[in-house]
């Protein structure tokens, strides 16, 4: 049983014992969505109930680089500070594949003075979550998680390639929906969805995606910071399984050429806490219009959040035309070419569907950037553009090309910065250029292919 409500540390306490736990993996999800902490016997957990840790350890990038200097600095103490870290009892849940009786629980991230630190990705989407309910809304959000699964490799110069499933043979074509594909990988799935059920992760359905070894799975629709941690977990399960498989499992937004990218879909609406209606939609069944002032906010603030949706050099690779990737902000009804869909639904189930956020993107940072779009479209009661009814990849890019593009849209956008918080922002978009500046020093297969003889 998760422990799902507010409740004591002695209730704590006896889901340890109920489940013989021996030790506790304390996890913090850094900018990068990587776990990181400290795994402790359950008697130390018990004794310290908290630990610290340097307040930059959920600050830095996903090579592992801090920034040398800059406004890094004005946020984060060059003294290399400790932050008070506090157990979240509602997110503990069973780690399914460990030897001896093992409990993970995720952690929030508080300063000396017992304030969230407002750079951590949790205290960001809480901070947005609030938001919303000091207006008397609950945000509500689904997301649709692609992945790919792919053979072993340990050489990052060799191209990556679909596994080898119970037939023998790799995939060698698109196999969009097919029964027998994903059937290919049963033994994989099984330990997934036994792994999913004994953490009791809110999954629903798994399908075969468009690529060649590459999956998707979707998520009940619940509160945004719950399923935030759910897909954080759901990651780690997903590659764990995978490795104890003979294979690897990616979120890379575009981890092979010549295939589609993986992205992380978004369903999101707003629930009146009073009333309990879906403020998408007017008691005769029309759209709100604050249906349309959320999709406003979307087309207006998406391009300048990008850097949060698609947050490294590779994640651009996956945003180009006809690849079942958005490039614009155009919105449309059950369209699938669009950047901003809503689907055809139940007035009470009316919603909006971000499709523009990579697999690779942190659900905590995207989950908070793609409502606070939304937010900021009903506060300021921004009209979005005239529904796009045909083929919305005819239509011009609207989107950043690159992460240095994003990066500069995003420090530029002031209502962004203050619905996530300066500080986030800050820190964020310098760790993104220094993660930049190290991919910038690697020379690729395509310059010496191209440019060795021939410039």
């Amino acid at each position: 049983m998760v422990l799902r409500n507010e409740y004591t540390f002695s209730e704590l306490e006896q889901w340890f014992r109920d489940h013989r736990v021996t030790e506790v993996e304390c996890l913090v999800p850094d900018l990068t969505g990587v776990a990181r902490g400290k795994i402790l016997p359950r008697e130390k957990f018990t004794e310290d109930r908290g630990m610290r840790l340097p307040e930059a350890v959920v600050a830095m990038g996903v090579t592992g680089e801090f920034p040398e200097e800059g406004p890094y600095y004005d946020v984060i103490s060059p003294n290399d500070m400790d932050m008070h870290l506090r157990a979240d009892p509602t997110t503990v849940r069973l780690v399914p594949w460990a030897t001896d009786p093992t409990a993970q629980i995720i952690h929030d991230c508080f300063d000396r003075h017992g304030q969230l630190v407002p750079f951590a990705p949790r205290s960001v989407l809480r901070r947005v979550c609030n938001l919303f309910d000091a207006e008397g809304w609950d945000p509500v959000v689904a997301p649709e998680l692609e992945f790919y699964l792919v053979a072993r490799n340990t050489d990052p110069d060799v191209p990556l390639k679909p596994p080898v499933g119970r037939s023998g043979r790799a995939e060698t074509s698109r196999q969009a929906y097919s029964i027998d594909a994903v059937n290919e990988f049963d033994p994989l799935f099984e330990d997934v969805y036994d792994y999913c059920e004994k953490m009791e992760l809110n999954v629903d359905t798994l399908i075969h995606e468009i690529g060649a070894g590459q999956m998707e799975i979707n998520f009940f629709h619940a509160h945004p910071l719950g399923l935030a941690d759910e897909v954080f977990f759901f990651k780690r399960t997903v590659r764990e399984a995978a490795l104890r498989h003979d294979m690897f499992a990616t979120f890379m937004a575009k981890p092979i050429a010549g295939e589609p990218g993986s992205a992380m879909h978004v369903h999101q609406s707003v629930v009146d806490k009073k009333t309990g209606r879906n403020i998408f939609s007017n008691e005769d069944g029309s759209p709100t219009r604050e249906f349309f002032w959320y999709i406003g906010g979307l087309q207006k603030y998406v391009p300048a959040a990008m850097a949060l949706f698609a947050p490294y050099v590779n994640s651009y690779r996956r945003l180009v035309r006809n690849a079942a990737a958005p490039i614009n902000i155009q919105w449309g009804i059950d369209n699938r070419t669009v950047g901003i869909r809503s689907p055809v639904a139940p007035p009470s189930a009316r919603r909006v569907e971000n499709r523009v956020i990579g697999a690779d993107a942190n659900p905590y940072v995207a989950l908070a950037a793609t409502l606070a779009c939304g937010y900021l479209g009903i506060k300021n009661r921004i009209e979005p553009t005239p529904e796009c009814k045909g083929d919305a990849y005819l239509g011009d890019f609207a989107l950043p090309r690159s992460l240095g593009e994003a990066l500069e849209l995003l420090r530029a956008e002031k209502d962004l910065a203050a619905v996530l918080g300066e500080s986030f922002i800050s820190v964020y978009t310098e760790v993104k250029e220094t993660e930049y500046d190290e991919f910038m020093k690697v020379i690729s297969p395509w310059e010496r292919e191209h440019l060795l003889l021939h410039v």
